[in-house]
């Protein structure tokens, strides 16, 4: 009869008295060097990326931040002996009377932006999976309004909601309504630059949503049909959970682009009238550029306001997701 010989188990080894002890654990390998060259090859791919961001992003944020930072003149601005006031450019904007509107108007045209064109591009690449006659050149057609360049998208919503002679009142007339002031009356020029941001922010929404959508198998559809689901409880119950990664990097985006939009609403209203439709974005140019004195340091403190706003949902939306990536 053959013996075979039992080897003892690697986790636990007994000691004299008989007793389970932990076995040491194996001995780590050292990590294998990458040769010079490869590393040389490494470095040589990252510096032009490196030199790029540090040039373009570092760089001027470091700049915009020594701006809020000191009491900078046209004089000083140029010979660069602008003296160091600390934070009395941040307590400057915050006892500005035009702060608390700026800050609701930025707060309200980011957020019934960001609404409105999730829900119309989710609602639109929905209708797009359907696949019917002239679906692909239905979809390229709505990519016009984000292909144009903003100034000829804010142009033209200017001119169609002229009071005199915009289409849109004349529309409105045709009906029996009487005309809006839209980019000049205070009750109605927030309104209608979100009108041109929703219209303008859409397609980029579509895109991406219609993108995610593709990636969700179509065995859970038929799946569901089978067991009796409609439409709309297809979509709650499928379509919406596993879209949810793409709608938080499409709202993240779509965030940090509409906290910056300043081209739509200077070309439209400029903040007007009366400081109606003033955000942040518009209130740091007016106070940069806007005066024949300029205030660079208020400007600066109003746009370093606008990067840690973002910076802040940036970092929530990655924590977010290193928690569902744990979980």
């Amino acid at each position: 009869m053959n013996r075979t010989t039992q080897l003892p188990d690697r986790r636990t080894v007994r000691d004299r008295k008989g007793a389970a002890t932990a076995a040491p654990p194996p001995p780590r390998t050292a990590p294998r060097r990458r040769p010079a060259s490869q590393q040389w090859a490494a470095w040589g791919f990252l510096a032009p990326v490196t030199l790029y961001l540090v040039l373009f992003y570092a760089y001027p944020l470091y700049r915009n931040v020594d701006l809020s930072l000191r009491n900078y003149t046209v004089r000083s601005f140029v010979q660069g002996d602008a003296p160091f006031t600390g934070l009395e450019n941040y307590l400057t904007v915050f006892d500005d009377p035009t702060f608390a509107p700026a800050l609701m108007h930025t707060v309200v045209f980011t957020v019934v932006s960001l609404v409105f064109q999730y829900a119309i591009g989710l609602a639109l690449a929905v209708f797009f999976t359907q696949h019917f006659r002239l679906s692909a050149t239905l979809r390229a057609l709505f990519l016009v309004p984000w292909l144009l360049p903003l100034i000829v998208s804010a142009s033209t919503w200017s001119w169609m909601l002229n009071s005199d002679s915009g289409v849109v009142n004349a529309a409105l007339h045709a009906v029996g309504i009487d005309a809006v002031n839209w980019l000049t009356s205070p009750s109605w020029s927030l309104t209608s630059v979100i009108i041109a941001n929703v219209w303008i922010g859409v397609p980029f929404n579509l895109v991406v949503l219609y993108s995610g959508l593709q990636s969700i198998p179509a065995s859970l559809y038929e799946a569901a049909a089978l067991d009796g689901a409609n439409a709309w409880q297809r979509f709650w119950r499928i379509t919406f959970p596993l879209l949810r990664p793409v709608s938080a990097i499409t709202l993240l985006l779509g965030l940090v682009y509409t906290l910056k939009v300043f081209d739509i609403v200077w070309i439209m209203t400029k903040g007007g009238p009366a400081d109606s439709s003033t955000t942040f974005a518009t209130w740091s140019y007016q106070l940069g550029f806007g005066n024949l004195l300029p205030a660079f340091g208020p400007g600066a403190a109003v746009g370093n306001l606008l990067v840690v706003a973002a910076l802040v949902f940036g970092l929530v939306y990655l924590r977010v997701q290193r928690k569902q990536y744990a979980s």
